[in-house]
């Protein structure tokens, strides 16, 4: 019986489900080996049992194992890659935050993806600011050594996944794989701010970084429905460092912002999300400038750039108003062109 066999099986009959069982399942269907029935069977039987740490971990190994590397010199690199899912259909917060993280000297390997459930993925809306994606890992590699950031595109760097691309654009629900991201960076992102769509989630991908041996990460979750830092109702926190996890909560108050509405972050599409960020790196103010500085200061915590909020609400506050975050923006579209092909 194949490894994904066992797995189904065993996630059928409610028996505990390894993590080098669920690594050696989520292999065979990274080398093709899985048929479509059997790949959306054991993707919804996760997601209704609900993924665990050892799931989590061996899932990510297997991935790991596959993906190509992107081979860039700096070594202190931190990503903002989230999970996605939680059907609030905001603007990508995770890819403005970024750009103003990586101006505010953090280098960044972005890693992200085309939308599977949202309005707009980090791929989607990199294009409608102008950017090309057809980019090689040394390319990639180069746009972080050159200017402090870089887009990691999953559909380039785990050649895998088109294996359960598909099956994921037809279930259309939030899946293992959008778990499996934000563990799989193919820089070796030291520093992670992670967001996930709800607290259970963002305790479990914050377990699973321990074992798997994270420098420094926060992973959140906006009022248990938001997979960045919110300014509505309470963020819970979730700190792993040196494999040790420590639960946070965080308010608009501990950054000293004003709380906005979630109606206010809205967006139907790339097009939208792209013309939110540019407003917001041109300093235009609002509940939409307000949540990429507060995840831009979570990021700076993250990457230990900061000893507080308050002073890495700074640092990234001066990071858009000085400009240097739209320059940036303006100078990585820039060098994608110059580099695709």
């Amino acid at each position: 019986m194949s490894a994904l066999r066992v797995a189904l099986t065993d996630l059928l009959e409610n028996r505990p489900l390894s993590a080098l069982v669920m690594e050696a399942a989520i292999g065979e269907i990274m080398d093709g080996e899985g048929q479509p029935a059997e790949i959306a069977a054991i993707l919804t039987a996760l997601r209704c049992r609900g993924e665990s740490i050892e799931q989590l971990v061996g899932a990510a190994r297997a991935m790991r194992a596959r993906s190509l590397k992107i081979p860039s010199t700096r070594t202190d690199l931190l990503d903002t890659c989230g999970t996605g899912g939680d059907a609030l259909h905001t603007f990508n917060i995770s890819t403005a935050t970024a750009f103003v993280a990586a101006a505010a000297g953090i280098p960044v390997a972005k890693h992200g993806n085309r939308s599977a459930s949202s309005k707009s993925g980090s791929a989607d809306v990199l294009e409608a600011l102008g950017a090309r994606l057809d980019l090689s890992p040394d390319a990639v590699a180069q746009c972080i050594d050159q200017l402090g950031i870089g887009f990691c595109f999953a559909q380039r760097v785990h050649s895998a996944m088109k294996h359960v691309a598909p099956v994921r654009q037809q279930l259309g629900f939030r899946t293992l794989f959008n778990l499996l991201g934000p563990l799989t960076n193919p820089a070796g992102a030291r520093w992670q701010l992670l967001g996930a769509s709800r607290i259970h989630l963002a305790e479990l991908l914050a377990g699973a970084l321990a074992e798997l041996g994270s420098g420094h990460a926060l992973t959140v979750c906006g009022n248990d429905e938001l997979d960045e830092v919110s300014l509505w109702g309470v963020t819970t926190v979730f700190e792993v460092r040196e494999g040790t996890v420590t639960r946070h909560t965080w308010s608009a108050e501990t950054f000293g912002l004003p709380p906005c509405r979630v109606d206010e972050l809205k967006v139907n599409g790339p097009a939208e999300s792209a013309a939110m960020i540019r407003n917001v790196l041109q300093g235009q103010a609002g509940a939409p400038r307000n949540i990429v500085l507060v995840n831009a200061a979570a990021a700076l915590l993250a990457a230990d750039r900061a000893a507080d909020p308050h002073s890495a609400l700074a640092l990234a506050t001066d990071a858009v108003d000085s400009g240097r975050a739209l320059q940036l923006l303006e100078a990585f579209t820039a060098l994608t062109h110059k580099l695709a092909g």
